[in-house]
């Protein structure tokens, strides 16, 4: 069995001989090791048969056989740890996948962006209110939100509470997708409280009530067909902060090497993926799938060394690209990449990330996107993919099945004056439940068009 990419060299805590960037500053370093000691002896919240489950259906995604949607939070809050919040996640998750299932004939792999994402990437350590400086707010993790001494503290306590409010996510995820939640039986289960009030209410219940007729079809000539009471879903976080992921990095029985244990589907931020850095040594040794954003900035020189370094032995599944351009920069930084890539043979799932490089700030102080941005990269990078002779096998998307208003435009034009009356987010302008249905629907109609004909 192969040994991913571990080497004699490398262990949970090598990270910590490199330059670690985006980590805070712990006031208390007996605090901090009394924190990470306790993390290491709690159980972990996924297993290594699903984590290497999901790289093998990763790997059936490069070959074209799925289409990956990853879509969640930009940073959990402990206080959206609740019931109703966590189901909407996971509706409107499963409501985009029902449509990328209908339209593109093709199996769906859901990962939801949950169960860890508290920690967030800062472009400055500090932030100034008034004359006063203060450290900047990096994820419920890490410290609060309030601009106070005490709350923008960072406190190791937080690293146990982040992994017991993943847990109790996981647990209730779990429970509803084994409960039935996902039965394709009944899609209704999925309806939000606000669906009637859409613009593409009417094409989803037409779309639902074809999957229900070309279900019931199958069902009276075949009988009941496993696998429509339950759909497989797994999670991911941006591996962040190396302290907690080495407390949760686990050896288990009957398979070599390391695994972290926190989460399915862990991937580098683009503020992290120096080839030299302490997250490209952490990764380089768990077994997990991996991810890496890859920003406009990046050239080839800098992408192959460090797609070797990640997956020397090109291993299926192993490596997923998000490229995140933005919709003015991708025309002219993505093609190069693609085409190195394609001709030195390397094997990696191309993902689109059409959020990241289209923040902009308002007029009246609210960091938000366009949504004709989003989807003007999204049409981009299928393009751009297809030309390549490289296919585009999947999205990453901020979003929320709340109703919020954080990004303009979409199905209802939301305007600037609009974010004002429900922008809930502490960090990033997410989808609302409208747009990332709207979004799925354009991606069918783009994909549908056709791609290229070999994976990158």
């Amino acid at each position: 069995m192969s040994n991913g990419t571990q080497s004699e060299d490398w262990a949970p805590s090598s990270w910590q001989q490199r330059r670690a960037l985006q980590q805070p500053h712990y006031e208390d370093a007996a605090e901090l090791a009394q924190a990470t000691a306790q993390l290491a002896q709690l159980p972990p919240l996924v297993t290594s048969w699903e984590v290497l489950a999901l790289k093998q259906a990763l790997a059936e995604a490069q070959e074209g056989k799925r289409f990956l949607l990853q879509g969640g939070d930009c940073a959990e809050s402990f206080a959206d740890c609740s019931s109703p919040i966590i189901s909407n996640r996971l509706k409107v998750l499963l409501q985009m996948s029902l449509v990328l299932v209908h339209g593109l004939k093709q199996p769906v792999l859901r990962v939801g962006r949950f169960a860890g994402q508290y920690a967030k990437p800062r472009s400055a350590d500090t932030e100034t209110r008034d004359g006063v400086a203060l450290p900047s707010f990096r994820g419920d993790v890490v410290n609060g939100p309030e601009f106070t001494p005490a709350a923008r503290r960072a406190d190791p306590q937080r690293l146990i509470r982040a992994h017991a409010h993943s847990a109790l996510t996981m647990n209730f995820v779990r429970a509803l997708i084994d409960g039935g939640f996902a039965d394709l039986h009944h899609p209704e289960y999925w309806d939000l409280a606000w669906v009637e009030h859409s613009p593409l209410a009417a094409e989803y219940r037409r779309m639902v009530a074809g999957i229900g007729d070309s279900l019931r079809f199958m069902e009276t000539l075949a009988g009941p067909i496993a696998g429509f009471t339950k759909v497989d879903f797994f999670t991911s976080h941006e591996a962040l902060l190396l302290h907690y992921e080495q407390a949760v990095t686990r050896q288990v029985p009957r398979h070599r090497g390391w695994f972290n244990l926190s989460t399915h589907f862990p991937w580098i931020g683009m503020r992290t993926a120096a080839l030299d850095g302490a997250h490209v040594e952490y990764f380089r040794g768990i077994r997990n799938p991996i991810a890496v954003k890859v920003g406009p900035s990046v050239t080839p020189d800098q992408l192959l060394p460090l797609i070797d370094a990640l997956n020397p032995q090109n291993e299926a599944g192993r490596l997923t690209l998000i490229h995140r351009m933005g919709n003015a920069k991708i025309a002219e930084a993505l093609l190069p990449l693609l085409q190195a890539v394609r001709r030195d043979g390397r094997r990696v799932l191309w993902v689109a990330d059409p959020m990241h490089g289209n923040t902009e700030s308002t007029s009246n102080g609210y960091k938000t996107r366009r949504f004709d941005n989003i989807r003007g990269e999204l049409d981009q990078a299928f393009d751009i993919h297809a030309a390549a002779g490289t296919r585009l096998g999947g999205v990453h998307l901020e979003l929320t099945g709340e109703d919020v208003t954080e990004c303009t435009g979409g199905a209802r034009g939301l305007s600037e004056a609009d974010l004002q009356r429900a922008y809930k987010s502490m960090v990033d302008p997410r989808l609302n439940y409208e747009q990332s249905l709207e979004l799925a629907m354009l991606i069918v109609r783009k994909s549908v068009g056709g791609q290229g004909s070999e994976a990158g």
